[in-house]
Parts: C-alpha cells; structure tokens; sequence
C-alpha cells in the first residue's frame, strides 16, 4: 500500500464543495519549508495528493487554506481584516503507508477538521 496525503475543503455556509481555495503544504522542521501548493476544484478537492508514494516521509506538516480569498470572492467578508484568513492545520504523519486525509470545513465565522478515511 502507498501512503498519501489528501484534503477537500467543504463550505457550510453555503453547503457545497470550495471551490478555488489556495492550499498550501509545508514540512515543519527547525524552520518551515514550502512543499507545494493547488487549488482545489469544483468539488472542493484538489486533482491530485499533495503527498504520494516516497515522497511522503514521517514528519511534521501544515496545510495553509487561503479561505479569506475565497471568501472575498463570494461576497461575504464584510470587514476587514477578515475574522478567518489563513487556517493553519498542523499534524504529524508517523505510517509512511497509510492514508492521511485532512478535510475542513469553513464558514466565514469557523472551520472544523480532522484525520478522514
């Protein structure tokens, strides 16, 4: 089995898939190291793992998911600074082989996340 690292970003607000969110991944070592990043799609996903194969180590990680852009393009940001901007999610991958999947769900007001299958 090859491990990987997944995310989707769901709007509850609106109760569909985000589409167009920045999603950002960084190894977080003694200094943050940028990974890559993606869009995700009109299902709220990204077309691809962030992680997969070897390329997914044991380790530290964080997920930047740009939800104020998202939000200011919908119209629902009606201050700034906006309430969310940046949500940072980090986690640690100690099974090479497994399946790390990091959904969240926002709102203008809050998220939720956690490890998904």
């Amino acid at each position: 089995m090859t491990g990987r690292l997944t995310t989707h970003v769901l709007d509850l607000s609106m109760g569909r898939p985000a589409s167009g969110v920045l999603v950002e991944l960084w190894q977080v070592e003694s200094e943050p190291q940028f990974v890559k990043d993606s869009y995700t799609n009109k299902d709220g996903r990204l077309t691809e793992p962030l992680l997969e194969g070897d390329s997914l180590k044991q380790g530290i990680y964080e997920i930047r998911f740009h939800v104020g852009d998202y939000f200011r393009k919908l119209g629902t940001i009606h201050s700034e600074p906006a309430f969310l901007d940046c949500v940072p999610v980090r986690f640690g991958v100690s099974e090479r082989e497994s399946h790390y999947h990091i959904p969240l769900l926002i709102s203008p007001g809050g998220y939720s996340t956690y490890r998904g299958s």
